[in-house]
């Protein structure tokens, strides 16, 4: 490897956030970015991580897929048995960050965290493909696995348990999380690192809205 880490550069580009902030909605504006990384053809464009702490305290992060965004907050889906699910039920509060690398564009939100009702988890998950919910009562998410054979071998058997049946049902270990959001920063990258961001923050009386440096 002739070109060291160091070394790799790219000045960012892209349209500045709104100069006057007076009556900025951040879940309209997030709903603009969202609609032009569609546009963008961004690879994955819903795709957000999620960070949670350990009962150890230690930060731990994945990538989830954000399935709905709005004044009510951001909501991901997963097995609640999982060490997420152990993590958020022991410290209901979590950090999430999307990016979109064509557009040069982030966005970072914080707050507390809430499952979803039984029925809002059945209701998303009678949308997902079937492959796809046999997989959810097939999988012991983030435990330990043999091999993918074992894997295999599960899938089949959850596919056959329910071969006769319509409509697979939602497993009960598995459904939505709902981050409530308090804070959330929008950023867009500039020439030079001087990028752009704005800072909202939730307050009794609406949103407190700032630019900040670079």
């Amino acid at each position: 490897m002739n070109t060291t880490l160091r070394d790799i550069r790219r000045d960012y580009a892209g349209e500045p956030l709104p100069a006057d902030l007076t009556g900025f909605d951040p879940w309209a504006f997030l709903d603009g970015w969202l609609a032009d990384a569609l546009a963008a053809q961004e690879p994955e464009p819903t795709a957000m991580t999620v960070s949670t702490v350990g009962v150890d305290g230690r930060p731990r992060s994945r990538v989830l897929l954000l399935k709905d965004a709005g004044p009510a907050g951001l909501t991901f889906f997963s097995h609640y048995d999982s060490p997420k699910g152990e993590e958020l039920a022991a410290t209901p509060a979590a950090a999430v960050n999307l990016l979109w690398p064509t557009l040069m564009r982030q966005v970072r939100a914080v707050g507390a965290v809430e499952r979803l009702t039984e029925r809002e988890n059945e209701d998303y998950f009678r949308s997902r493909p079937r492959a796809s919910q046999i997989g959810a009562w097939a999988s012991h998410q983030s435990r330990p696995l043999g091999s993918r054979e074992e894997l295999a071998a599960a899938v089949e058997a959850a596919a056959r348990r329910f071969a006769d049946d319509a409509e697979v049902p939602c497993p009960p270990s598995w459904g939505g999380y709902r981050v409530l959001v308090d804070e959330i920063e929008f950023w867009q990258g500039q020439a030079s690192r001087l990028n752009d961001r704005v800072s909202c923050r939730r307050l009794a009386d609406g949103w407190h809205v700032t630019r900040l440096q670079p």
